[in-house]
Formats: structure tokens, sequence, C-alpha cells
């Protein structure tokens, strides 16, 4: 009998199923009676929708001790490359929405982007610390192409000088390299091009709208011809399925021009840990249980573990091995050793709007 999860995967989309939000006051349970479903009866394949996000605001302060900005800006809710195993997915949650199929197909933007930046740039007493752009949702998804909400957020921060990280699964990055290497110059801007294996057909399968790992590194090389100082984040890693490409895939990143890397294990958490199971039986069931296992072994015998310090590189004999790998191969390669400090003191504070113009 054909798996009816399975039957329910659909081409280009990362999760299997939709299951309600946890903020939900009803849930709705699929049941497989055992009887045959005509074609007719099943749902067509989901667009992708987007709508604005009338957001008033537009930085987010993180005060977290294990993540090393102050300050970020996510231009996109949800997020259509359709990575199963991104951490952001329960944010959709808040929505309303699935962190399922919801969250890369019903996609929020915020056109007033540039305006709310350069108000908040204005204000009394902000201190420019570096902006990080992707510590959610992913700033060059497909949508970026035509809104490019992403590319008037640095035509900001390049006008007032204000330095910026970027973490990306897209190739697309190189679009505005015409922005970045100036502002790279100025040591303003650093990119970091997150790669997750070498494999092209794991990746279709991980993250099913991301650049191929090909096109990936191939950006890391224009970025660097460019001039941009360009890191890679090996991110995340997932053990018994992609762990073993920990230092392959930091060789190839180094080769194309990459100057510094960085890691994260695999977490997941809420919703995230049955939408992962779930694609691991359907697209890996014979490494699932062994998968979730060592997931677990990461933390604490959990499948998530939200404490500071370890969430994102877990604990315990596994996790020190990770670490060691990466740091060793890191150490070979030379990643690291020209990085180098973004500047904050060249920023230009906006000028504010003259309230004489009232008048006219």
């Amino acid at each position: 009998m054909v798996d009816p999860v399975a039957a329910r995967a659909q081409k280009g989309r990362g999760a299997i199923s939709n299951p309600d939000g946890r903020f939900e006051a009803a849930r709705r349970i699929a049941v497989d009676d055992g009887w045959p479903r005509p074609e007719e009866d099943d749902p067509p394949p989901r667009a992708t929708t987007l709508t604005v996000d009338a957001s008033r605001t537009i930085i987010a302060r993180n005060e977290s001790p294990d993540i090393p900005f102050e300050q970020s800006i996510n231009p996109y809710r949800g997020c259509e490359h359709g990575c199963v195993y991104c951490y952001a997915r329960p944010s959709h949650g808040y929505l309303g929405l699935s962190a399922g199929l919801d969250f890369e197909t019903r996609l929020f933007f915020k056109p007033e982007a540039a305006r709310l930046l350069r108000t908040e740039l204005s204000r009394p007493g902000y201190r420019p610390r570096p902006i990080a752009l992707g510590s959610n949702t992913d700033p060059y998804q497909p949508i970026e192409r035509r809104l490019r909400v992403t590319r008037q957020i640095l035509e900001v921060l390049a006008a007032h000088r204000h330095p910026l990280t970027i973490v990306t699964k897209s190739a697309a990055v190189t679009r505005d390299i015409d922005i970045l290497a100036p502002m790279a110059r100025q040591r303003l801007a650093k990119v970091y091009v997150s790669i997750t294996t070498l494999d092209p057909e794991l990746a279709r399968r991980l993250e099913p709208r991301a650049s191929s790992p090909r096109l990936r590194l191939a950006a890391i090389g224009e970025l660097a011809a460019a001039g941009v100082q360009t890191g890679v984040m090996t991110a995340p890693i997932i053990p018994a399925l992609t762990d073993h490409e920990i230092e392959s895939l930091l060789e190839a990143a180094a080769a194309a021009g990459a100057t510094s890397a960085g890691y994260t294990v695999l977490r997941l958490p809420f919703e995230l840990k049955d939408l992962f199971r779930e694609w691991l039986e359907t697209h890996a069931p014979l490494r699932a249980s062994h998968v979730l296992s060592r997931v677990a072994g990461l933390r604490g015998g959990k499948l998530n573990d939200p404490r500071f310090g370890s969430r994102l590189t877990g604990e315990g004999e596994d996790a020190r091995l990770i670490a060691a790998r990466v740091r060793r191969a890191c150490d070979r390669l030379g990643l690291g050793r020209n990085d180098w400090a973004l500047d904050t003191s060249l920023f230009r504070v906006p000028a504010a709007p003259s309230p004489q113009l009232d008048l006219f």
C-alpha cells in the first residue's frame, strides 16, 4: 500500500504536511481509512502567496548570549526555499499559520522596510552596531528578485555607512555585489553563504528551492573575487545524514574563496520535530531512527534543547567531536586567519525630514 504521507509530498516543497499551528484552538488530523482515493481528490500543488507585512519597526534586537549580533532585519516572513530543517518554521504559528507548507508558501514582505530603517537610524541615541540580514528567514529567497526589499535595505545602509552581515543559501546575493563590494572595502559588509551538503540530490530534497551547492560555491568565488569578505556556514550539520561531509564541505568553500567558517548542529524546536521526522520517513526511511537517535544524543536525550550555550552546537561526546573536526579543518585550511571586525565608526546619521516642508 502506498504510504499516505509519501503520497502527499509535493515537488519543490520541503515539508510533507501542513499541521495546524500550536496556538490554534482545534487540530485537524488526516486519517487513512484504507480505501483508494481517486486522483481528483488530491489537493492541487500549492502556489506561493504574498501578503504585505505592515510592521511599524524594522530592526529586531537580540539579547541571546550565543548569537554574535545585537541587531537584525528580516525583510520577509516565511521562506520559499523550503528547507525542511529550518528553525524559523515555528514562527509562522504567531501568524495563525502552519510551520509546514504554510511557512514556505504563505509569505509576508515588508515594502516599507527602507523607509522604516531610515527612520530608526535617525532616532536620537541610536548606536550603530552591525545589522544581520538573514537571521531568521533568507533575505535572498526567490521573491527578492521581483520585490527587491533586501536591495532597498542595502541601499540605505550603504548610503549611511552602516555595517551589516548577510547569511544566505542563495547565489542571488551576487546581484548586489555593486553595493556590497564598496561597503566591504570600508569594512562595512560581510557575507556568509550557508551550505548544508555538497550532494545535489540530497540538497534538492532538504532545501528544494535554495540554490544548488555548486551555485553557492560559485557565489562564494564571485563575492571573494569582488573583495567581499566571505565565509561559509556549514549549517545545520545533521548527524548520520550530512556530518560525514564536514571536512570536504569546508575544503570546497576554502577553495572557492571563503576566508572564515561557522557551523550549527540541527535543532528541532516545537512543530519542527514532527515535520523533520515526516521528512525522514519519506525521503530517508532506513536512516530515520538512527538520525533522530543521534540528534537526541546531542540534546541530552531530547530532540531539542533550548538552553543558551548548547542549543546551537549541542553537548556530549558527539558534539565535542563535531566541534573538534570543524576546528581542525579550519586551522588546516586557514579559515579565520584573515577575518576582521566590521567598522562602526563611519556611520552617518540620516538627515531628519525638515518640518518646514509642511508649510508648502
